[in-house]
């Protein structure tokens, strides 16, 4: 029309600019299309066409293409507010074309998907959904000429590409639910036909539908709950979601031509096409088409969700008709779809969250469909499938276990219980599995308790956690046999259940005595309710109550299935039945009362006595039939008891039945007789299809004449009847009881019971980490426990299975102490001390060498201990002996001199000589020969003052070797016991009497550290360092009360030293240990406790190269454990300064790397506190030829690695909110990085051969990997000129003037150094090219290849350089060429520097600049740049990426 805005429509351009300019977009668009235009030129029959007397046309697809090519150069720096559509048209027009070939087809997807990946298509763009839904269409409905199956493979996988791109893309929120629909339809059926392609083509279709997946439901959390609300089954069927996908396309059951999904008879590969099965339809439905139309256009959100995971479970559907048992294999076909199904299905899991909760149709398919298919592939013979089902429950009772409580119940039960058991039939290996998921719930910390409070505190539930304790007691020891790795895992159960309660001891919430107390008196069990299932303060009394309950009930129930009538008049002493029996309260207890005899329920039910009639009829109304179909009511009905056998009995039993239904569900049927009739005829059908002595079954049409007339005089409709046909005959009314385990198989009749359930279930308990029902929990598996444990104990000889029977021990006896369990305890010190033998009467040397063989005596005697030190309140009998002992053995050298230490570990090499110094004369006083031998005691102790007794007047008896070892053993043991732990409780001492003990031990320390320098006085300041460091440690909560004090004291100790002593060590040791502990409990000390460890560095000189290996150590230790609480530079200044001084100490650099190691891998424990210390210590282990290669190579990866720390904070320091403090942290993080290439650089000069190759490769990969770091111009200058430079013209100082004995291979070494130098220079390109002293750099690069090309090794020049340096520069100078940086020009400057390149160049190679820039095509471009009279632009200009320049 003449106006702007008109006129801009009809350019494709729309409204005001939105987006400054991208002009790279026009320039890739335009060799999109060049690309498309080749390929289609590469045919004939895409030139023109004659129309007649010499005119000629080009073909639509090709002016279309060209056409385009003129209007985005028009377009300029408008391109946010252009229609993409007016550029994608052209090429999904090709992608759309019959006419087109696999090749042509190909180039243009490889363009449209370059341009979804670019991100130019975000939420600013106009029209943008309607081009992504331009998009969807043309790919899914995609058609290409096939020509070749590789060509056809190729097509696939860029479809497969485009989509997920689509899916991926920021503008993915705009794709409406039909759309990903198409999408998710597509991919499958490409699934599909990959299985009939190359191995890639399927790996990669399952890639990608597996990535799609996730991208639909990774929104789900984002999800508004209320677009559920607007989704329902029939929307989505009427929308053209059928809600059945075609299984058959996925299990390989139908077998396409060719292989290919729809070939048309012209050779055409269509992906999508009306004429072929969709596995999802659209448009079949007329009803409410702008309704329907509405939702499945608006953005996708929960009606695809629904459909796509409906369909990954009716995948599983499979299962349904195949019979399993354990002697037979579920799984009839290839177990790949079920893996490949079960796994996308765990993904949606896994990134949907608890948000399935907001949804319900979501949470429909979960608990019904998907947790049915759980069920029956839980007992596949596969192992593999077991796993991802077990891995699918995990994920569901973790996020989604609010919502699962019957379903839980029902997998744990009847898969994994069942499986676990071993009595069933099935494979170790499904045992092993379900043995694993079981243990892998026990970890979690919360579900024991909520097992307990939901389940075995519910009446009408199994005991969930009674079953899953006992079945772990039960297999953790074999009955005859061998122990096995299965006994092993239920043994780390069952020891996870304790420990996990362990742990939550003394975290209990108060509970009233009131609500402890059993009140007597009659209350209707069945109609008890929780006033709130979230307040703890509610639910734990009712629980409680609960249980109570259902223990009576239980007792009940065995009373009844004895003798029915004893029964029913126990429950009412019990005050569970009311005192005159009333029908209702029996029928009550009827049916919900687990583990009563179905038969006698029966029985009962169908008596002709007048109370048994009556309690028949409660019985029947205690059931909701509302909305049920009679064969779902039916099966519901008759799983509660088992249908008697007399005619009568039924009569009775199914007119309660029909009358109860028709109340509820009348429907189609006309009164209650034609209920009865009705069930009465789905019993013998379901006797006729399923009883294996019936031979001609019943058929359809049998069944419908059977009925006829039976609706009031009128037949029932024959859809209706022929529904309940089907129904029994593919799902047996399962009418006999389960017999034995209690698991029963879970066919679809008990299903059903299960869903019905469900709808009736309380709501599920939710427990914290406090311990609300441990007490109760413990009592039922305590005794159990301490069985099975004992046995293992008592027969395995492994020690990391016996240490795990001792953490157990040990959590029993935490747990019995703190519920003040007195006798529980007691048995468990009796059955330790059994175990430790050394209440068998020996010798007293006997007895050390018995006691040194017995590894299970040793780990129960420091058990023992153990308990005694934690537990000694409630141990009456051992206190005295032990006190009187401790002097005496720290007398006789038993004690080691290391009171506080924790593990063996702690222990160094001196530790052995200060063992050899006891407070008596000699070693071999404590075995002088005794006058009178005293009668032997019955435990250790009195083992140990046998010693006391001994005349050291005698004559003194050499030990023999034997006796030595066993003295030595026993010391180790001792250690372990922590004796000191007995006595030194300071933590119960006032602040002030704990003062003067301080001040106390520190002057009696002072004056044996200044005595007359015996054995005895150092010996005695180094025990009164040990129980400083004690109390210390145990006085953690008021260390500022003490801590002055003490480090004084051994900043003393420190200062005066000049030799090696234990008095030093155990100060310095014990100064770590104090670090160690005390570092996570107080934030407020961390930097005092660091400063404190200065005192390492003032060590004398002999002093500290004595201790270097166990400081260094110490320091691994403290940095492994605490690392995460040391956040000032001086604190991290103090430790790297020690792990750099280890470096190069032959002993202690092996424990001083793996500290830095710990610190820098994977940037881990990197802050910008401590970049540069730790690179600079990287540098140092790296140089050092301490350790081998490699060690060296090992940390120059990891000073490459931190690379990976300043991305991350430069990305933050882009989100922070203050500019000033981002452009700060920018700066920092640019100094950081220098002083990193800087270290490499150094590394680069190493002699080894290896190291320094090594060096430059990653030199070069933190070069070019900081792409998203703003690293400011000065610094890569500084780079250049201080680390590339550098690094050529030290290596070529090296190699001519270096012996090749010293420095090996210089040639290799060079040519790395060029191509890093060469990388460097062309991926800094676009930035440097702009910077003023670009002409330098580069002319320092061809400096350095020149002389490169110029150097001799013995007297010849090298063939390596000869060959890589001029293919390095031609690779620059094209790259130079291609981004407009290196062009001819009249301008003086341009002219200078393409002169002076020329100039250095042919001094390389002189006939470069011919191959480079050929004689034509300079004249080409020299006219050119006549025409023009300027510089090509650079901005915008796309750079060949450095990986890619060099071959």
């Amino acid at each position: 029309m003449g106006d702007v805005a008109t006129q801009s429509s009809r350019n494709g351009y729309i409204g005001e600019i939105i987006k400054p300019s991208r002009g790279a977009f026009t320039c890739m668009i335009n060799s999109e299309i060049v690309a498309v235009l080749a390929v289609m030129r590469r045919n004939f029959r895409w030139g023109v066409s004659y129309v007649g007397d010499d005119d000629r046309l080009e073909h639509s697809l090709i002016h279309s293409l060209k056409e385009l090519r003129k209007n985005i150069f028009s377009w300029k720096h408008q391109w946010q507010n252009v229609d993409p559509v007016v550029y994608l048209q052209p090429f999904l027009d090709v992608i759309q074309s019959d006419e087109t070939g696999a090749p042509i087809t190909g180039v243009a997807l490889s363009s449209i998907y370059k341009i979804l990946t670019i991100d130019i298509l975000d939420l600013d763009i106009v029209n943008v959904g309607d081009a992504m839904h331009m998009i969807v269409d043309v790919v899914t409905s995609c058609r290409f000429e096939v020509t070749d199956p590789t060509s056809e493979e190729v097509v696939l996988m860029k479809i497969l590409q485009v989509l997920l791109a689509c899916m991926k893309s920021k503008a993915a929120t705009r794709l409406s639910n039909k759309h990903v629909c198409m999408i998710a339809n597509t991919c499958f059926r490409i699934v599909h036909q990959a299985s009939s392609k190359g191995e890639l083509l399927q790996r990669i279709a399952r890639h990608t539908i597996h990535e799609i997946v996730r991208c639909i439901f990774s929104h789900l959390p984002e999800v508004r709950s209320k677009e559920d609300e607007m989704t329902d089954v029939s929307s989505l069927a009427a929308s053209g979601v059928t809600g059945m996908w075609n299984v058959n396309h996925m299990n390989g059951s139908t077998q396409l031509k060719n292989g290919n999904v729809g070939i048309n008879v012209s050779s055409h590969h269509v992906v999508n096409s009306a004429s072929r099965t969709d596995i999802i339809k659209f448009g079949e439905h007329d009803n409410e088409d702008a309704q329907h139309g509405e939702l499945m256009m608006a953005p996708f959100g929960i009606p695809c969700m629904v459909e796509i995971f409906q369909f990954l479970c009716s995948l599983l559907n499979v299962i349904e008709n195949i019979g399993i048992g354990p002697k037979s294999n579920p799984i009839a076909y290839d177990e790949d779809v079920p893996l490949f199904t079960l796994g996308l299905i765990n993904s949606a899991i896994e990134l949907g969250e608890s948000s399935f909760s907001k949804h319900p149709k979501l949470l429909a398919i979960i608990q019904d469909e998907l947790f049915y298919n759980l069920m029956q592939f839980g007992l596949s013979r596969s192992p593999l499938i077991l796993s991802t089902v077990c891995s699918i429950v995990i994920n569901l009772y973790y996020h989604l276990r609010t919502e699962l409580k019957v379903q839980l119940e029902a997998f744990i039960s009847c898969v994994l219980l069942k499986l676990a058991q071993n009595k069933h039939g099935y494979s170790y290996q499904q045992q092993e599995v379900a043995m694993e998921a079981l243990v892998d719930l026990c970890r979690h910390s919360m579900f024991v308790t909520e097992m307990y409070a939901n389940f075995d505190c519910e009446i009408t539930y199994s005991d969930v956690f009674g079953d899953i304790a006992y079945m772990l007691s039960k297999s953790s020891f074999p009955v005859n046999g061998p122990l096995s790795a299965m006994h092993i895992l239920a043994l780390n159960g069952l020891v996870s259940m304790i420990k996990g309660m362990a742990e939550r001891t003394g975290n209990e919430l108060p509970v009233s005595e009131e609500a402890l107390i059993d009140h007597e008196g009659y209350e209707a069990f069945w109609t008890l309710k929780c006033l709130n299932y979230s307040d703890p303060n509610s639910w734990i009394p009712f629980v409680r109550k609960m249980k109570n309950i259902k223990r009576k009930l239980t007792i009940g129930a065995d009373h009844f299935n004895q003798d029915p009538r004893e029964g029913l008049e126990f429950l009412q002493q019990m005050h569970l039945l009311p005192d005159k029996l009333d029908p209702e309260s029996v029928a009550s207890f009827f049916r919900y009362t687990n583990g009563l005899d179905k038969n006698l329920i029966g029985d009962f039910l169908g008596n002709h006595d007048e109370f048994c009639v009556q309690v028949l009829r409660e019985f029947a109304r205690t059931f909701d039939f509302h909305d049920m179909t009679l064969d779902s009511a039916l099966r519901i009905f008759l799983g509660t008891f088992r249908l008697p056998g007399e005619s009568q009995k039924i009569q009775r039993v199914l007119e309660a039945f029909a009358e109860r239904y028709y109340e509820q569900s009348p429907h189609i049927l006309f009164d209650k007789d034609a209920a009865l009739l009705l069930s009465y005829s789905l019993i013998m059908l379901n006797t006729d299809q399923h009883n294996v002595q019936v031979r001609k079954k019943m058929t359809e049409e049998d069944f419908i004449r059977n009925n006829r007339l039976i609706n009031g005089g009128k037949d029932l409709p024959r859809e209706y009847l022929s529904e309940l046909y089907h129904s029994i005959f593919e799902n047996e009314i399962q009418m006999i009881p389960d017999k034995g385990d209690g698991f029963p198989m879970m066919v679809l009749s008990r299903w059903i019971n299960v869903m019905h359930k469900s709808k009736e279930s309380t709501p599920f308990i939710c427990c914290d980490s406090r311990s609300h029902l441990d007490r109760d929990m413990f009592a039922i598996m305590s005794g159990p426990t301490i069985a099975a444990i004992s046995v293992v104990f008592d027969q395995v000889d492994q020690e990391d299975v016996l240490q795990t029977c001792m953490d157990g021990f040990l959590a029993i006896a935490k747990i019995s102490a703190h519920y003040h369990f007195g006798d529980m305890l007691d048995d468990l010190v009796v059955s330790l001390c059994k175990l430790t033998t050394l209440l068998i009467p020996l010798s007293f040397e006997d007895a050390f060498v018995s006691f040194g063989d017995d590894p299970r005596a040793r780990m129960a005697t420091t058990t023992v201990f153990t308990l005694a030190n934690n537990y000694g309140d409630y141990i009456h009998g051992g206190w005295r002996s032990i006190l009187d002992c401790v002097l005496s053995l720290h007398r006789l050298g038993l004690l080691p001199p290391h009171l506080a230490s924790d593990t063996a570990g702690e222990t160094d090499s001196s530790s052995d000589q200060e063992w050899s110094k006891p407070a008596t004369s000699s070693l071999s006083a404590s075995w002088t020969a005794p006058a009178t031998i005293p009668r032997l005691s019955s435990n250790l102790i009195g083992r140990f003052s046998q010693l006391l007794s001994f005349d050291v007047e005698e004559p003194m008896l050499q030990p023999t070797e034997e006796q030595l070892a066993a003295q030595q053993f026993l010391r180790e043991i001792v250690q372990k016991c922590h004796i000191n732990n007995i006595f030194m409780e300071s933590k119960f001492l006032q602040s002030e009497s704990l003062l003067q003990l301080v001040e106390a031990l520190i002057l009696a320390a002072g004056q044996f550290s200044k005595g007359s320098g015996l054995i005895e006085d150092e010996d005695s300041a180094v025990f009164c360092m040990e129980l400083l460091i004690a109390i210390t440690l145990n006085n953690r909560d008021r260390i500022l009360i003490i801590w002055k004090n003490i480090y004084e004291h051994i900043s003393d100790i420190v200062h005066q030293k000049v030799v090696p002593c234990a008095l030093v060590e155990k100060a310095v040791f014990g100064l770590f240990k104090i670090c160690q502990r005390l570092l996570p409990y107080k934030e407020n000390l961390t930097n005092e406790l660091l400063k404190s460890m200065h005192l390492m560095l003032k060590l004398n000189a002999r002093v500290a190269e004595a201790y270097c290996e166990p400081i260094t150590q110490e320091v691994m230790r403290l940095v492994q454990v605490n690392a995460r609480h040391i956040r000032s530079h001086s604190g991290w200044h103090t430790i790297i300064s020690l792990l750099y001084i280890s470096a190069r100490h032959p002993e202690a650099s092996e424990s001083g790397f793996e500290a830095l190691s710990f610190i820098m891998f994977d940037g881990k424990h990197l802050l910008p506190s401590n970049y540069v210390l730790c690179v600079d210590a990287a540098r140092e282990f790296a140089e050092s030829r301490v350790g081998e290669i490699d060690r060296s190579i090992s940390s120059i990866e990891l000073m490459a690695g931190s690379v990976a720390c300043l991305l991350k904070w430069s990305h933050e320091a882009k989100n922070t909110v203050e500019l000033e403090a981002a452009m700060k942290m920018s700066e920092g993080i640019g100094e950081m990085w220098l002083r990193l290439v800087q270290a490499l650089k150094a590394v680069c000069l190493d002699q080894r051969e290896e190291v320094r190759n090594h060096a430059i490769l990653k030199l070069q990969q933190s070069l070019g990997g900081v792409d998203a770091i703003h690293i400011p111009n000065n610094i890569w200058f500084q780079c250049f000129d201080q680390v590339v430079f550098t690094l050529m013209d030290d290596l070529l100082e090296i190699a001519l003037g270096s012996s090749s004995k010293e420095y090996k291979k210089m040639e290799g070494t060079l040519v790395l150094a060029s191509k890093l130098m060469s990388k460097a220079f062309l991926h800094s390109l676009q930035e440097l090219s702009q910077q003023p002293y670009f002409c330098k750099i580069w002319l320092g690069v061809l400096d350095r290849m020149e002389r490169c090309m110029k150097a001799k090794f013995q007297g010849k020049l090298s063939e390596k350089i000869l060959e890589s340096i001029p293919e390095l520069l031609k690779n620059t100078l094209l790259v130079m060429k291609t981004t407009g940086t290196l062009m001819p020009s009249d301008d003086v400057g341009a002219n200078s520097f393409w002169q002076l390149t020329w100039l250095h160049v042919k001094k390389i190679h002189p006939s470069l600049q011919s191959e480079v820039f050929p004689e034509q095509e300079l004249e080409q471009l020299q006219s050119k740049h006549n025409k023009t009279h300027r510089v090509p632009l650079t901005d915008g200009e796309i750079l060949v990426p450095s990986s890619e320049t060099t071959t």
